[in-house]
């Protein structure tokens, strides 16, 4: 039996090496005073100081955070009522609820490509705000999974009784519902953003020409093509942080329930 629980962790060590260790190694040389990203020769911050002085990195962060924070706003809103929809709905269906998570399972590839037929389809014009469209389709099904996994513990009875006694049903949502589910919706949006701001393939897609849409996931691509780089390394570790907070951060709002 001892024998048994050292192998599985064992293996379960060697998993967490495999994931985490190229992450510290990523993390660990943006601080690398060398100019080479492989040679360590003491510790320092000026590669986050030439970010700071990078024009195009600050334009490219500036582009994901307008759409990070659009596309987050509008998937939060419309997925907490399609949860709200789904689940006071008297009749369930499979079907709806496969299309609704659908973006979920879809290969993001997949998606791309036809948010991208799609957008040449209505002949738009590409640009940020195609991007933040294509954020909303993908960020959607998330911020809803995690809303309703909060509505299975749902008292439906105190929306029938608010109902009984005259208040209207927005004043039941914003006085009733809202409040008991606000910890999700909070948790959901979290979500919606870091997924927002770490996704390249959808946005790469969908982008309009030039730099007026490029994001700091394509900025890195477009940087990574000629050889990793402190620099690379360090806003790699700023995306990364920044991701990490705001799912730790969603953990702790949802804490109270799990996702379906």
């Amino acid at each position: 039996m001892r024998q048994h629980r050292l192998a599985g962790r064992l293996v379960l060590a060697a998993l967490f090496a495999f994931l985490y260790v190229p992450i510290g190694v990523v993390v660990a040389l943006s601080f690398n005073d060398a100019g080479l990203p492989t040679v360590w020769s003491g510790f320092s911050l000026r590669w986050y100081g030439r970010l700071a002085e990078n024009g195009d990195i600050l334009a490219a962060a500036r582009h994901t955070l307008i759409v990070a924070v659009a596309a987050t706003l509008i998937s939060t809103a419309l997925g907490t009522l399609l949860a709200l929809g789904i689940e006071t709905r008297r009749r369930k269906s499979r079907g709806l609820e496969a299309l609704v998570f659908a973006p979920m399972i879809i290969p993001d590839i997949v998606l791309a490509v036809a948010l991208l037929s799609f957008f040449s389809w209505l002949d738009v014009t590409m640009g940020l705000h195609t991007i933040i469209v294509s954020h909303v389709v993908f960020d959607l099904a998330f911020v809803c999974a995690v809303v309703r996994a909060r509505l299975k513990s749902f008292d439906f009875s105190l929306v029938e009784a608010s109902r009984d006694l005259g208040a209207p049903a927005i004043t039941t949502f914003f006085r009733i519902t809202l409040p008991v589910i606000l910890p999700a919706v909070i948790a959901g949006a979290l979500l919606a953003f870091t997924l927002s701001v770490d996704e390249f393939i959808i946005a790469f897609f969908t982008a309009g020409p030039g730099r007026d849409s490029i994001t700091l996931p394509m900025q890195i691509y477009s940087m990574i093509r000629f050889g990793v780089t402190p620099e690379i390394n360090a806003l790699a570790t700023l995306v990364m942080a920044v991701s990490v907070i705001a799912l730790v951060i969603s953990q702790r709002f949802n804490k109270g329930g799990m996702m379906p």
